[in-house]
């Protein structure tokens, strides 16, 4: 490490210090009151900025600039356009507008738009977002944008969620305001991103078919171990995963990403990376370069980093867990339990406002964590199930049934914690264990929301979570509204209970992977959504559509974009996912089994010729099985290729998306079960691809 990391931390980001040095007073004023508060910046202001950033940048050896938004693609997009401009006589300066720094224009008609752009309408805008910083990537200074169309519609994840963030805002602030709370005037809501992965050999992985194209393994056979001796979780680094993470913090540190906790995760080849908490919008952008940085520095150690939510059947995936707090501008966390009675009511009013949201958008949140791949995890034992339910533990759910029956509260006191060896410091115990089962767990001042998908932008989930939540503190307000300043703690009091009670079949602190769980959830009249297509048929409902028109976060039309593009995502990468899986078979398995059984029907002719007493029945047997396989592979292999051209004729999308999941996939896991069986009986110098046990054991 060539700095130290106070030095290094946020070096190629034009943050706020960088801003108080190199602009005048009243342009940073301007700019600080503009992030804060949300205010219009004049073109004078921006241009000042411009030329600032365009310094900072070139100092730091930028030669381009690009705005850098999210599509609907899950993934990030750039243009990029250097600074240089032609003066004459082949003389070029180094120059950088305003206009540039606020408005880009990309080709809006070649990416996801569910609708809203046709091919021929192609100009669509990039829009910059001053409160998510400018950081520089490879030379170039990229500039977080919005993306819209030509007609002002979102094209992106950015937009919805920082409308949302305004909505949860502006809502929390009224409720703040009616409790007391004046000098309240923001609410601002911050995620940590924990990021679990893989790590695979580079030179494997490029033998697989399938990680290439699909991002996970289509077959393979269990290796001899997995992850059943737990002794991979938190174990020691290997050296050269070590490596990868000591310079995937520093590059990460680079940017201003504030990676915290590094460990090896419950599978083996699985690690995790885990942030300190941002502002929301931060958060979402921060998650998304990280995504992309941890591939990068993989390639640099002869690695793949593996992002899918289940690139290895038989042991765990990887997921993503969304850490979620509110926290005011005068800097009070409202999900703290707090030790005044008006912070504990403040706490509670709250705290009921996410337990009616959660219990009436339940369907919503778990559509925010639909994917192909991450239903190949939920419901899995490795994972919360599709069922949503919430995690209060023993001292909040203490203090929600004391409201509830209207008694007085008594706080557990602490405890402490007894070891039985005298040598071992002394240490007082949290009042709530922890429960990794639930899907939406209280994990003291913040929820945890377990349900994504390693992959996934964590934007979507945060959208519907702030947009259920300014709903809920909507109808708080209006119903505290008109009451005297007298009868405030009664009335506020009653909303309380009146909500809890009436939402309570939401909360569940037992073991949500039992099936006794799911029998209850079902009594609770709880959705279970085991699959995408279930989950965004819910997406578009009467309910959902008038949610997110209601707060300004989407139009009916840019919700409908959205559902459209899920169902198509949903439908091309199953598709991509059985063409990838017909043509290893044709190409690769198949060959390879018919030239090991060409093989061991050759050893049986041998020693039958042979003149001396040799029993065959072994090889005949494995000849037997190994022909069993090849003709059942042969035959789900046609009808794989017959069920996959008729999902390419279906044009209503939803019904096409069932039965991808019902028809196509149901094929490829029966195939799949023939192929791993067979597989286990061919010796590795047969097979053109890396099995399992060098895939998670090589690095």
């Amino acid at each position: 490490m060539n700095k130290n990391i106070p030095e290094l931390y946020g070096s190629l980001v034009f943050n706020d210090q960088i801003m108080k040095n190199k602009l005048p007073k009243d342009v940073y004023k301007a700019l600080r009151k503009t992030i804060e508060n949300g205010t219009h910046l004049e073109l004078e202001v921006a241009n000042s900025v411009a030329v600032a950033m365009k310094e900072w940048a070139v100092e730091n050896g930028a030669t381009h600039f690009t705005h850098w938004f999210q599509p609907m693609t899950g993934i990030t997009a750039e243009k990029h356009d250097s600074f240089i401009t032609p003066i004459g006589d082949g003389q070029i300066i180094m120059e950088f507008s305003g206009k540039e720094l606020v408005k880009g224009e990309p080709d809006a008609s070649s990416f996801p738009s569910g609708g809203l752009r046709a091919t021929f309408e192609a100009r669509g805008y990039t829009a910059w977002d001053p409160t998510s910083p400018a950081f520089i990537k490879e030379h170039t200074l990229c500039i977080p944008t919005a993306f819209c169309s030509y007609s002002g519609e979102a094209l992106d994840k950015k937009t919805p969620l920082l409308r949302s963030m305004e909505a949860i805002s502006k809502e929390a602030v009224k409720v703040l305001k009616l409790l007391g709370y004046d000098d309240v005037t923001r609410v601002i809501t911050t995620v940590g991103p924990e990021q679990e992965y893989f790590l695979v050999d580079k030179d494997l992985y490029k033998k697989r078919k399938d990680l290439i194209f699909c991002g996970r393994t289509l077959f393979g056979a269990m290796a001899p171990k997995g992850q059943e001796m737990e002794d991979h979780y938190f174990g020691a680094l290997r050296p050269r995963v070590s490596a990868y993470m000591q310079d995937l913090d520093e590059e990460l540190w680079k940017l201003g990403i504030p990676a915290k906790t590094k460990h090896n995760e419950v599978a083996p080849a699985q690690h995790e990376l885990a942030p300190v908490f941002s502002t929301t919008n931060i958060a979402v952008d921060h998650n998304q370069l990280t995504m992309e940085v941890m591939k990068k520095v993989a390639e640099k150690h002869g690695l793949a980093c593996l992002l899918h939510e289940k690139p290895f059947e038989g042991i765990n995936g990887s997921g993503k867990h969304n850490n979620w707090s509110l926290t005011t501008n005068t800097g009070e966390n409202l999900l703290d339990i707090g030790k005044t009675k008006a912070k504990t009511t403040r706490f509670l009013v709250f705290l009921a406002a996410i337990i009616e949201a959660i219990d009436n958008y339940a369907d919503l949140m778990r559509m925010s964590a639909a994917s192909a791949g991450n239903d190949h995890r939920l419901g899995a034992n490795e994972a919360p199930p599709a069922i949503v339910s919430m995690f209060l533990g023993d001292e909040i759910s203490g203090i929600v049934n004391a409201v509830l029956h209207d008694e007085y509260f008594n706080k557990p006191a602490s405890v402490q914690m007894e070891t039985g060896a005298h040598v071992l410091p002394h240490f007082m115990k949290d009042t709530t264990d922890r429960n990794r089962t639930s899907p939406f767990a209280f994990t003291g001042n913040k929820f945890e929301f377990r349900m994504l998908g390693s992959s996934a932008s964590v934007a979507g989930p945060n959208v519907i979570l702030n947009t259920a939540v300014a709903e809920s503190l909507s109808h708080f307000a209006e119903k505290l509204s008109d009451v005297p300043a007298e009868e405030m703690d009664n009335a506020v009091h009653a909303l309380i209970k009146e909500t809890i009670s009436a939402h309570q079949r939401i909360i569940f602190n037992g073991n949500n992977y039992s099936e006794e769980w799911v029998k209850e959830a079902e009594k609770r009249g709880l959705f279970n959504l085991r699959s995408t297509p279930e989950a965004l048929r819910e997406f578009v409902s009467d309910k959902n559509v008038a949610l997110f028109t209601k707060h300004h976060i989407l139009t009916k039309e840019e919700l409908f974009s959205r559902y459209e593009i899920h169902l198509e995502n949903y439908g091309k990468t199953i598709h991509i996912e059985a063409k990838t899986m017909l043509q290893i078979m044709s190409r690769d398995f198949l060959p390879s089994l018919m030239k090991y059984m060409s093989a061991v029907s050759e050893e049986i002719c041998r020693k039958k010729s042979a003149c001396v007493d040799i029993s065959t029945a072994c090889e005949e047997k494995l000849l037997k099985d190994l022909t069993g396989y090849y003709e059942t592979i042969t035959q789900y292999n046609a009808k794989l290729e017959e069920a996959t051209k008729t999902a390419e004729t279906m044009t209503d999308m939803l019904k096409q998306s069932f039965y991808y999941h019902d028809t196509v996939l149901f094929i490829m896991d029966k195939m799949r079960e023939s192929v791993d069986a067979a597989e286990a009986l061919i010796p590795d110098d047969y097979l053109s691809y890396p099995t399992y046990d060098k895939l998670l054991f090589s690095v």
